[in-house]
This record gives structure tokens, C-alpha cells and sequence, in this order.
């Protein structure tokens, strides 16, 4: 014997929201840390040379975090430069986006902290997409303003990987450094941000990863876990696979590369930057994202950072458009053409 089909009442239906037709980035803003760390302060204890190192990576120098600086205090100032530089007030910001992967705690995320830190009571949370996840962030902001959940989004970039780096592993210890950036993302009257390109590849999750899980350290009582990568497998997934994915969200955008006026790629390593370029074949006159060299690689922070230093110093012109793609641990990535704030 069968239940007799319930029917819906069918007296009420779902108000949607509104949002903009457009969105794009009011402003960014940055925190470096204070220390600045040379290639001769790290080499001894892994047994290298500064010439081996810029050889390496392109890297001569980084930012380490100071007792004082936290995932919380580098992402709040960075912050609070970032909704100066949009011109709008704080109270007006309805989410805030963290992407990071180093906030000491597993619960609760960094977000709702940083939130209380500016005053607000609003939708706050983390995402964990590595050296990608600015700009995931970015996608979640533009699809929230348009969609009508959120008028400003504030999306932060923000590590302190000094705190899970081995000061004696050859292959990390010259890599990773320390700190934040953020932008203000909010409505606009044409499109700001172009289509994201994003995906994954979790079968090779294991070439950048934390060591071991914190069960493990748990169970086996071992020390504070670290971040170890598989170099080789990482620069050639990154070279190869990634160039790809620029072209793509180019395309997506409708413009093409001669349209460019910045590239903006993550920061991870001169070498993959310059390989990238000769596989994009873009335009010599585009200025490209250098940061690496004197701030390492700060994941989800680079690109922020490189955005609001090149802005800040003339580089790159307000109003013009950029490529930023960000890509990381396991293994993940994300493209977007943005309007320059």
C-alpha cells in the first residue's frame, strides 16, 4: 500500500533579492610586516647560499612577523587600508571574506575576529584555498554583490606561514613569509570583474600539504606540524597548467592580452612567473607582478599586496585592467580580469 502524495499549499512564494548589475574593487590595501629578513639571515641553517636562493627562486629577501603581528592584526590593518583607499565607511561593509590557511585555530574562523576587531556584526568567514583563494574570494564577493546578498564585500588575503614553516627544510624555509591584503568589493555601473576560471586537481593534494594532520600529532605526540612541497611537481603543474587557465579567463573577459595594462600572478616563484609569460606570449610593454623578490611568497596574500604596492607606486594605472590568477595547495586555482581599483 502506497502513501497518498502530499501536495504542497502552494499559497506562498520566495522573494528573491536584488543586487547590482555589476560589481568591481573600490579599493585595496596591504600589511607588511616590519622585519625584513635577508637570504644571508636563512642560509646557514639550510646549508645554501643567497646566489643559490635568488638563483632558485628570484628571492633576495622577506617579511617575517613580529611577536605582535597575527593572522587577526596584519588582516585588520590591511584591512582598514583597504576600505580607506574605496572611500567608504566601515559600517557599510556587509561580509568579510578570509582566505587563509595559517589562523592558529581550527574553530572559530579568523573572520568573525577581524570583524569585531572593525566594529561590525555582519556575515564573516574563512575559505581554505591556498595561494589561490584571493581570488576565489574575489568570485564569492562579485557574485554576492550582484546577487544581492551583500552591497560591499571585504575580502582578505592573509598568512602567517612562518608559523607551520621548517627554518631547516631546504626546499620551504627561503620560500614563505609573512602578511596581508585586502580589497573592498561593492557595486558598480559596468563590469569590474570579468568571469572567474577556477578549479582543482585533488589528486596530487599531497605536493604542498601540511605533514602531518593535527590528529596525528595528537595521537603521536609530535611537534608543531610544517608545510613541506614537492618543488619539481609544483613548478611543472604550475607552468604548464596554469598558463591555460590565464588564457582562458582573458577570453572569458572578451578583451585579449594586448587590452592588458597589469599581470598580476601569484607570487610563488620568479621562475614560474617568467615561464608563464613565455607561454601567455603577452605583450613586453604589460607590466608584471616582480613582488617575490623582496616579499617571498605570502600565499593568499601576494596578490593583494603586488596590486596595492603597484597601484600605490605608479606601476600600474587606476581604471585599467589586470589578469590576476592565483594557484596552490591541492592542488587549486583561480583566474579573473578585473578593473583596477
Amino acid at each position: 500500500m502506497t502513501a497518498a502524495a502530499i501536495q504542497p499549499k502552494g499559497t506562498g512564494a520566495i522573494h528573491s533579492s536584488a543586487g547590482a548589475q555589476h560589481a568591481r574593487i573600490w579599493g585595496v590595501g596591504g600589511f607588511r610586516p616590519d622585519r625584513v629578513v635577508p637570504n644571508a639571515e636563512i642560509v646557514e641553517a639550510i646549508d645554501s647560499s643567497d646566489e643559490w636562493i635568488q638563483e632558485r627562486s628570484g628571492i633576495k629577501s622577506r617579511r617575517w612577523a613580529g611577536p605582535d603581528d597575527t593572522v587577526v592584526s596584519m588582516s585588520e590593518a590591511a584591512a582598514r587600508d583597504a576600505i580607506a583607499a574605496a572611500g567608504i565607511e566601515i559600517s557599510q561593509i556587509d561580509t568579510v571574506i578570509v582566505s587563509t590557511v595559517t589562523h592558529p585555530y581550527q574553530t572559530p574562523a579568523a573572520a568573525p575576529i577581524i570583524a569585531d576587531r572593525l566594529g561590525l556584526r555582519c556575515a564573516a568567514f574563512d575559505i581554505s584555498a591556498a595561494c589561490a583563494g584571493y581570488c576565489h574570494g574575489i568570485s564569492l564577493a562579485n557574485d554576492m554583490v550582484r546577487g544581492g546578498s551583500a552591497r560591499f564585500v571585504l575580502v582578505i588575503g592573509v598568512e602567517k606561514l612562518t608559523d607551520f614553516t621548517d627554518v631547516t627544510d631546504r626546499g620551504t624555509a627561503f620560500i614563505f613569509a609573512d602578511g596581508a591584503g585586502a580589497a573592498v568589493v561593492g557595486p558598480s555601473d559596468f563590469p569590474g570583474i570579468g568571469p572567474t576560471i577556477w578549479g582543482s586537481d585533488g589528486s596530487q593534494w599531497e605536493t604542498i600539504k601540511q605533514k602531518e594532520s593535527w590528529l596525528d600529532v595528537r595521537d603521536q605526540g609530535l611537534d608543531h606540524p610544517t608545510i613541506e612541497m614537492a618543488g619539481q611537481s609544483v613548478f611543472r603543474w604550475a607552468v604548464w597548467s596554469m598558463a591555460p587557465v590565464a588564457r582562458q579567463a582573458i577570453e572569458a573577459a572578451g578583451i585579449t592580452p594586448e587590452d592588458l595594462d597589469a599581470f598580476i600572478p601569484h607570487q610563488a616563484n620568479m621562475r614560474i612567473i617568467d615561464a608563464m609569460l613565455k607561454q601567455l606570449k603577452l605583450p613586453a610593454d604589460i607590466p608584471v607582478a616582480r613582488d617575490i623578490v623582496e616579499t617571498a611568497n605570502t600565499s593568499a596574500a601576494s596578490i593583494p599586496l603586488a596590486t596595492e604596492r603597484m597601484l600605490r607606486e605608479g606601476e600600474i594605472p587606476h581604471g585599467g585592467l589586470a589578469l590576476q590568477i592565483g594557484f596552490g595547495a591541492g592542488l587549486v586555482y583561480a583566474a579573473q580580469v578585473i578593473v583596477l581599483p
